[in-house]
């Protein structure tokens, strides 16, 4: 059977990830009040970010992918060469600068930042104590990406950094539970692998709620402002935690708790554009 190679570099991007952040950049340019046009550039920017940062981590990964008999890893597989998907990766990094560029300095700044974490983080952080640290910079830093490409531009409020790095640390703590065996057997021992997959879970679940709360009270100013349909979101938010965390403790870990933090993000976008367009200036 042909293997595409296009198809191949896609499913090497992690496009689960890789789809909702990009909505998730498409809905904060919503409420940072970008016009249809800068929001366009503003996804395909994060979109092109993201294709270099998933298909750098599968090119990195892939000796100890091989070895591990990843069979969903189609870099590992051979279905595209690594020098391929080092030139998707770089050509992907070059193209979400480019386009950052196009919505400012700032914005350029901030997703050259954010990018440079999460490549360092594939680079080899993964395999530290630290391992943490590049989610907290890089999903802290993201709701300015939207407010830094306003034709005035402006980082985002305090709030949406804590929320953010929030959220970041929940993906993180969630991404890698179902393959802590693997990535034990191949060197990588991350912060989620020394706290252990149930301690991991329970720390991602209150990371969601805090973060749903951050949200809650920053874009009323005060929860007694808050709008009913914004509730609606928190309680969806707090149920999706509390469905991580029960998931956690009665099963092995398994991708669904990941999908699970990954519908708790949906949910927190769909909470902050609730309340408006509390990130425009």
């Amino acid at each position: 059977m042909r293997v595409s190679t296009p198809g191949a570099l896609w499913r090497s991007s992690h496009p689960g990830p890789t789809s909702i952040v990009t909505a998730l950049a498409s809905a904060l340019g919503w409420s940072a009040g970008l016009d249809p046009a800068r929001i366009v550039l503003l996804a395909l920017a994060v979109l092109a970010g993201q294709l270099s940062v998933g298909i750098s981590n599968d090119a990195i990964d892939a000796p100890r992918d091989r070895v591990a008999s990843r069979r969903d890893k189609p870099i590992a597989r051979g279905e595209v060469t690594l020098a391929v998907a080092w030139g998707a990766a770089l050509a992907s990094l070059a193209a979400a600068l480019v386009l950052s560029a196009l919505l400012g300095r700032g914005m350029l700044a901030a997703h050259a930042l954010a990018l440079g974490s999460a490549w360092a983080y594939n680079a080899g952080l993964k395999s530290t104590p630290a391992s943490i640290v590049p989610f907290l910079v890089s999903f802290g830093i993201f709701p300015s990406l939207a407010t830094l490409s306003a034709p005035q531009p402006a980082v985002a409020p305090g709030w949406t950094w804590v929320a953010g790095a929030a959220l970041g640390a929940a993906v993180h703590l969630t991404n890698v539970l179902p393959d802590l065996d693997q990535d034990a057997a191949t060197g990588v021992r991350g912060l989620p692998h020394r706290l252990g997959p149930r301690v991991s879970a329970a720390v991602a679940a209150c990371a969601v709620v805090a973060g749903a709360v951050v949200v809650l009270i920053g874009s009323a100013g005060e929860v007694s402002e808050a709008s009913a349909i914004s509730w609606v979101f928190f309680a969806g938010v707090v149920a999706v935690a509390v469905a991580t965390l029960v998931a956690a403790l009665v099963r092995p870990p398994s991708r669904a708790l990941f999908r699970l933090v990954m519908l708790a993000a949906l949910l927190l976008a769909a909470q902050l554009v609730a309340g408006g367009r509390v990130l425009a200036g």
